[in-house]
Parts: C-alpha cells; sequence; structure tokens
C-alpha cells in the first residue's frame, strides 16, 4: 500500500479492503453445518437450502455484474450489505417453534444471501481496480491482493476462534467467571451468539460502503428507466460474454481456474470427512481451518511474486503441480500424516483465487470488467455444481459396486467409499489438466508475459 499515493484511491482500497473482511469473515462458519441442524432442520432439509443458494448466486452472478458496471460498482456493494444486514437479521430474530416457517425462512435467507454474494462479486475488485488506474497505479494491484489476502486470513482465523467460542455454553459461562460476572449461558442464546455477531459485522459492511466512492463516470444515471436499464444490462452481459468468447486467452484463464477451483473447493468442502478417515481427532477440525486461514499470509506472497517473474503459463503449471502432489497425497489416505498433503492441496486455493484476479483484471477494460469478472464467478460456480453432481454419482457407483462387508459399521463403510473415491479425483484432474494444456499453452506461454 506504500507505493500508492492518491489519497482517493488510498480510500477506496482501505475501504475494499476492510469490506473483504468484514463480508467474508462470519461467526458462524466454524459450526455452520451443525448449526442449521440445531434449529431444528434436517439434513435433507440443509441440502435443499444450500442447492438454492448456489442457485441464486449461478442466476444472479452475471446479471448483477452487468448491473454494476451500468448503476455503480459503489452502488452494488451497498445493496450487497443491505442485502447481508436482512440475511442475517432474518436469521438472528427468526422464531423456532414453527418449523414449517423456520425452514421457509431460511429459505428466504439462503436467497437473499446468494444475491449478497452475487452483488458484491466483481463488482468490489472493479471499484478497487479502478480507483488504482485512476491514479496511474495499477502496478500496484498484486500488492493490494496480497494485503487481502493477508487481512482476510487474519479476519477468518478470528472469526473461527470466536465463533467456537460463542458457541459453547460452559466455555461462554467460564469466560465470564473469569471477569467476576456470574453469567449462565443456555444453549439457547449461545445458538444465536454468532449469528448476533455477524449481523454486527454485516452493519459495519453495511457503514464501510457507503463510505466509498465511485470511480466511473458512466456508471451513476440510476434514474434510467427500467426496462431501458434492463436492456442495457443485457447488452452488456452479451457484449462481454462475446468478448470473453473471442479472447483465447481470458476463457484459458477462466477455464483454468474453473477446473483448479472446482477440484479443491469439493476436497475442501468433505475437509472434516477427509479427517475422520485419516484418524484426524475432531478437536483438531477447527485448529486445522485456522491453519488454512493462516496460508492467506504466505501464498499471496508467492504469487505476487510469481506473476512478477514468469509467465501465465509457468503459473498455471506450478498451480497445476501443488493440485497433483496434493490429490496424489490424500489418494494414499495416510493416517495422521495424510494431513500434509492436504494443506498442500488447500493451499493451492490462494494461489488460483490471485492468479485470476491478477490476471484478468489487466486484461479487462473497466467498462466491463464488473460484468467480466462477474462471469468468472459463474464459471466457478457451475463448475462446482458440475464436479458436485459427479461425485455424487462416483459415489453412488462405488457403493453399488463395494463388496459387502458385514463387520463393517455404517461410519466404516461410509470412510471406506470416500476413499475409495480419492484416486479419482488425480484421474479426472490430471486428464482433463492436460487438455487445457495442449489447447491453451501456447497462447498463455506466448501471451503471459506481456500481461
Amino acid at each position: 500500500m506504500a507505493n500508492v499515493e492518491s489519497p482517493f484511491a488510498i480510500t477506496n482500497i482501505r475501504l475494499f479492503l476492510t469490506f473483504r473482511v468484514l463480508f467474508n469473515a462470519r461467526f458462524y462458519y466454524p459450526i455452520f453445518s451443525i448449526l442449521f441442524l440445531d434449529f431444528g432442520l434436517t439434513l435433507s432439509q440443509f441440502a435443499i437450502l444450500n442447492a438454492v443458494w448456489a442457485a441464486t448466486i449461478v442466476v444472479c452472478e452475471v446479471p448483477s455484474g452487468a448491473l454494476a458496471d451500468i448503476l455503480g460498482r459503489r452502488n452494488l456493494l451497498v445493496m450487497a450489505s443491505m442485502l447481508m444486514v436482512v440475511e442475517i437479521g432474518l436469521w438472528a430474530f427468526v422464531p423456532r417453534q414453527n418449523l414449517t416457517l423456520l425452514f421457509w425462512v431460511f429459505v428466504l435467507n439462503r436467497i437473499l444471501s446468494g444475491m449478497a454474494e452475487a452483488a458484491a462479486s466483481g463488482a468490489d475488485e472493479a471499484l478497487a481496480y479502478d480507483s488504482l488506474a485512476l491514479a496511474g497505479k495499477t502496478a500496484d494491484w498484486g500488492v493490494v491482493l496480497e494485503r487481502q489476502g493477508q487481512l482476510q486470513a487474519a479476519g477468518f482465523v478470528v472469526a473461527m476462534t470466536l465463533g467456537g467460542v460463542m458457541y459453547d455454553p460452559e466455555l461462554m459461562s467460564r469466560i465470564m467467571g473469569w471477569f467476576g460476572v456470574a453469567v449462565t449461558f443456555s444453549k439457547d442464546l449461545t445458538l444465536r451468539l454468532p449469528i448476533y455477531g455477524t449481523l454486527v459485522t454485516a452493519l459495519l459492511t453495511l457503514f464501510t460502503t457507503l463510505r466509498m466512492q465511485e470511480v466511473s463516470s458512466g456508471s451513476k444515471d440510476i434514474r434510467q428507466a427500467f426496462w431501458t436499464m434492463s436492456g442495457e444490462a443485457l447488452r452488456l452481459v452479451w457484449q462481454a460474454g462475446v468478448w470473453i468468447f473471442h479472447s483465447p486467452l481470458v476463457i484459458g484463464i477462466i477455464l483454468f481456474g474453473l477446473l483448479y477451483d472446482s477440484v479443491v473447493r469439493m476436497i475442501l468442502t468433505m475437509a472434516s470427512q477427509y479427517y475422520r478417515a485419516i484418524d484426524i481427532p475432531e478437536a483438531w477440525f477447527g485448529i486445522l481451518g485456522s491453519v488454512l486461514a493462516l496460508f492467506g499470509f504466505v501464498m499471496p506472497m508467492l504469487a505476487r511474486r510469481l506473476v512478477g517473474r514468469f509467465s501465465m503459463l509457468v503459473n498455471f503449471l506450478v498451480i497445476a503441480l501443488f493440485i497433483v502432489l496434493g490429490l496424489a497425497g490424500i489418494a494414499c489416505a495416510w493416517p495422521v500424516w495424510g494431513v500434509v498433503p492436504a494443506l498442500i492441496l488447500f493451499a493451492s486455493m490462494n494461489l488460483t483465487g490471485f492468479m485470476l484476479s491478477f490476471y484478468l483484471n489487466n486484461l479487462t477494460s473497466s467498462q466491463q470488467r464488473a460484468t467480466v469478472l462477474s462471469f468468472k464467478g459463474l464459471f466457478l460456480n457451475a463448475g462446482y455444481g458440475i464436479i458436485g453432481v459427479l461425485y455424487g454419482a462416483l459415489l453412488a457407483f462405488l457403493r453399488y459396486n463395494h463388496d459387502p462387508d458385514v463387520s463393517l459399521s455404517v461410519e466404516m463403510l461410509k470412510n471406506s467409499i470416500f476413499v475409495e473415491s480419492l484416486p479419482w479425483f488425480l484421474g479426472y484432474f490430471f486428464l482433463l489438466g492436460l487438455v487445457l494444456f495442449v489447447i491453451f499453452g501456447r497462447v498463455l506461454a506466448g501471451e503471459g508475459q506481456k500481461s
């Protein structure tokens, strides 16, 4: 940040960093799934809610990016923050007695959450990058991304730690006792404490976006008629889509991101199942989550040095090497020591996110930056959904063909099938990765150094 001289750019960049931390570091993350269940929902309802959330993001991702380019990036970020406040507010105060009402309130919660994610996606980076461009300091974008990764990692560690503490009634009562306050916390109260904490950060997020300043001069006409604005949004979406698919370099970057992100994110989603399969005590799950967050301090520094020294081809090969090593290691499912390749694999997420943001922002014009970044988000979420469906089919296939063994408990059988599925990820990644490098390798090698 020391290289950025414009006060205007400094203000927007600082607010961008603050927004990223507050918007993403939520206190309920360490107990996310069990929190829904403790409210009274079933596992099937939880699965439905996740599907609603993902579908909302996919539907809203690109249109929200186009609206950001038309209405203004700051306005979309304010909208995202307002949606976050309503989303968390519903969760914080919804009554638990009527389970039918509870479920439909959570459906609305997930829709609002998906809309907020889509509205923020692309608009925040576009506003920050254009602030640097206005100051003639786009060369500092790598520094900003590095700092953002570090601060977001710190925020995630704090949220993971405090969220777990706030959820434990005995620990909360003990902590208050240390301060001489004799208070007994009930489970009903601590059930909502992480949500109340997140509601506070949601309000701070809204305050942060209200202080931001718009950059793009042609993005403030909020009084446009609805149909005119919608037509302009569709035109911008079409224009950005045509540009992406007519640019081999851009579509190559996005497809590499789709492959890398979907494979690693799928494994990351099942991290607790993997830890259990390799005999990691459950008490260490939260600690490992914090260790993963700490990679956010180290990997952005490595990524910034890589983009400064090597071509895109070399950098995407480096990330592929991380992923191959990680996938090969977890396929072995070594007891306890199998956590090492898992950490290597998960570290590649930081590199992938940095590279995608760095290269796409450099290649995209200001007029359609948020729209293009929203296309990136659309591709990544679609890729994650596709691999989820494929993995579900794989598990069904392995379960059908698994040798019956009456000596195995249900949990042991689940772990056995899960471990059998792990080598398939390596084959899937290696095959599709090879295809991408054959098709786009020359483009990445020739153009990567120029950007």
